[in-house]
């Protein structure tokens, strides 16, 4: 029974990767092509480095109606449901990763990245407002790691492991 659990999760968690995959870096979006634009032409003119912009600019276009609201809903919770399910397997799957600073580093290396690959492959922009979204989701995650019923179960699977 345990080993089916195990094998359920870690088929959960390749479903998830590719469907990360397919969301971040495959899936059409609205962005320029620039195909005559180096990558720092690209970057110069498709960076968010002021963090709380992208994230106020949404709040403010949701209360005044400016922008059609399903654009900020989508983003703001998006970006943060992104990260949110790598709160529980990595601290599955890696045990050093169960202490919250060790996590914290290892997330927020992992949401640059997502955002440095964005970049430069021109399938979004690179958005600190986004890496902020992304550690907000990956704490949710971890906060649901430590409950006790995730707990509960983590021992079971654990107990008499070698």
């Amino acid at each position: 029974m345990k080993n089916m659990i195990r094998f359920v999760i870690g088929l959960s968690f390749i479903f998830y990767l590719c469907v990360i995959i397919l969301l971040l870096f495959i899936e059409a979006r609205g962005y320029m092509t620039a195909s005559g634009m180096s990558v720092l032409e690209y970057a110069a003119i498709s960076s968010n480095i002021i963090p709380f912009k992208t994230i106020g600019t949404y709040i403010q276009a949701m209360f005044t109606g400016s922008m059609n609201i399903d654009i900020p809903v989508k983003n703001l919770i998006g970006n943060v449901l992104v990260l949110l399910p790598l709160g529980l397997y990595l601290p599955f799957f890696i045990k050093s990763l169960r202490k919250i600073g060790a996590f914290t580093i290892t997330l927020l290396a992992v949401s640059f990245l997502i955002e440095i690959l964005q970049l430069v492959m021109r399938r979004g922009t690179f958005d600190i407002d986004d890496v902020i979204l992304y550690m907000l989701g990956a704490w949710l995650g971890f906060a649901l790691w430590k409950t006790k019923p995730v707990k509960i179960i983590v021992r079971y699977l654990e107990k008499n492991e070698r």
